[in-house]
């Protein structure tokens, strides 16, 4: 297990991370959380070379995908930096890029009686204010779970507002 007690404060300094082989040749990942070797709960950076592909394979407990680099495609589609994926419980696909991309991907991390699909174009996403001089841009919304990517300003310092009971 790697980074699973979260009760701690973990830092990864991901620049000075080495790149770390998957079971398809040409992608690679950075490990930032995972349960067990190849399933389970994982949080990765995850690196396609040029051409790299999976074979198709499902997501028992989802997958969620944030496109940082270059075009990830899958039979559904080509998804360029920017693309919010959110791949349901039991959903499968092939996916592969034809020129290299990185990602940031959770799996196994999903209620699995949430179904939804989700594809968001985060360039042309309007930020909504938050708290602070933080920015917020909601992603999905399941019950008690809520996905958004924040924009910190610099200086900005997160104050934890505690909760009032009603």
């Amino acid at each position: 297990m790697l980074n699973m007690d979260f009760s701690q404060k973990v830092v990864i300094r991901t620049a000075e991370q080495e790149w770390v082989p998957s079971p398809a040749g040409g992608v690679l990942r950075k490990p930032l959380a995972r349960e067990e070797a190849e399933r389970g709960h994982a949080t990765s950076v995850v690196r396609y070379e040029p051409g790299a592909s999976f074979q198709r394979h499902e997501h028992p407990l989802g997958e969620e995908i944030l496109v940082l680099e270059g075009v990830f495609s899958d039979e559904t589609g080509d998804y360029p930096a920017g693309t919010y994926l959110r791949n349901p419980p039991g959903s499968g696909h092939a996916p592969f890029s034809k020129d290299g991309c990185t990602l940031l991907v959770k799996l196994h991390q999903f209620d699995e009686r949430d179904q939804s699909t989700v594809r968001i174009d985060t360039t042309g996403t309007p930020w909504l204010p938050g708290i602070g001089g933080l920015q917020v841009m909601p992603l999905h919304e399941f019950e008690h779970e809520h996905v958004a990517l924040v924009k910190w300003p610099p200086k900005e310092v997160f104050r934890n507002r505690p909760v009032t009971p009603s």
